[in-house]
């Protein structure tokens, strides 16, 4: 009965667009626009085809015969991944606009040296690891007789040489992170939000358990005192670690950041492969609009991290699906809130 009312309510709002002037036009086009966007919306399903050069521009031409109050009433067919890419793009232009020295295409620079010269190269290296830069380039040139500079050597090593490692025990750095002492990585990365304005993120991490402290935000360039701020709102409830490392970044070698803390160790990559995570798992499929609604989406992320995956897990199972184990629900509880009365169980997700 409701679908009978709602089509003689569609068929009496068709009539009276046909009764005004250039009413059946316009019904005409507004069918034909609807069509496009179907075609649209059909192609992630695999059942139809492909939108052609011609189509995009029938679908322009029969927008212009639509008057402009059904132009903006009209739905536009996007999917995410098309919102995303722009956004990606814009971001790109922005920086080369910012950091390129020239808008112009540059010309190709010269040919770099042949694989069998960088062959040779790293092969000697290899063989004489105690050799330097300026005394390769003199053997190869005595040897082969071939013209080549020490910079030449420099950056083919820098790129193609890989030292073979001294030893097979972890570093200080790892020994201390693996052990029960309280151990905190901090870093520091960059996203953009929607109108592409700049905010910096800093991430706390545990070395030992593998899970997120938290995340301070700041729009803008970060100095030492924004850093200190950011650090203690990030932290705030979870007490002072025993220990804490920082990377090479200057802003971590500012006055008021040593003289809170002093005497740390370098990061290792452990934060490095957090951040990479939180970018491809999250900050990569998601837009935000100012510091308040990134703030509020990475905390969500954090207790979702923390509490739901596999990487803090214990025999196999994840710490939320671990603590649920261990209790019977009732039979009359909806199964979304037992979900979320488990969630509230895992406080501190159990090591591996």
């Amino acid at each position: 009965m409701r679908d009978l009312l709602l089509a003689l309510l569609h068929l009496a709002v068709v009539t009276v667009k046909l009764c005004g002037a250039g009413g059946g036009r316009a019904v005409i086009a507004e069918n034909l626009l609807l069509k496009q966007q179907l075609i649209v919306l059909r192609r992630a399903r695999k059942r139809a085809p492909n939108l052609k050069s011609s189509d995009r521009l029938l679908c322009g031409f029969w927008s212009i015969v639509l008057s402009p109050g059904r132009i903006r009433k009209a739905a536009l067919a996007l999917q995410p991944s098309t919102l995303l890419a722009f956004h990606q793009a814009l971001v790109r232009r922005k920086y080369r606009r910012l950091f390129s020295s020239t808008s112009c295409s540059k010309k190709t620079g010269p040919k770099g040296p042949s694989e069998a010269l960088i062959q040779a190269i790293v092969e000697l290296k290899s063989r004489n690891p105690r050799f330097g830069c300026p005394r390769i380039a003199r053997i190869i040139s005595q040897t082969f007789g071939v013209d080549i500079d020490k910079n030449v050597v420099y950056r083919v090593l820098a790129k193609h040489y890989r030292p073979a490692p001294r030893g097979t025990g972890p570093s200080w750095l790892s020994f201390i992170g693996h052990t029960t002492d309280s151990l905190w990585s901090v870093d520091l990365f960059r996203c953009e939000s929607i109108l592409l304005r700049s905010y910096w993120v800093l991430v706390v991490m545990d070395q030992f358990t593998r899970r997120l402290i938290g995340f301070s935000v700041q729009c803008g360039a970060v100095t030492g005192a924004d850093v200190c701020r950011m650090f203690n709102a990030a932290i705030y409830g979870h007490g002072a670690p025993r220990h804490l490392s920082t990377d090479h970044d200057p802003v971590f070698e500012a006055y008021r950041w040593a003289a809170t803390v002093s005497q740390v160790p370098l990061s290792h990559p452990f934060v490095e492969r957090m951040i990479g995570t939180v970018r491809r798992e999250f900050l990569d499929h998601v837009l935000f609009w100012n510091g308040r609604d990134l703030e509020r989406k990475l905390g969500e992320f954090q207790v979702y991290y923390n509490a739901a995956r596999i990487h803090a897990s214990l025999d196999g199972y994840t710490p939320l699906i671990y603590a649920c184990r261990n209790t019977v629900a009732p039979a009359d509880l909806n199964p979304m809130r037992w979900v979320s009365h488990c969630r509230g169980l895992v406080q501190l997700p159990v090591a591996a």
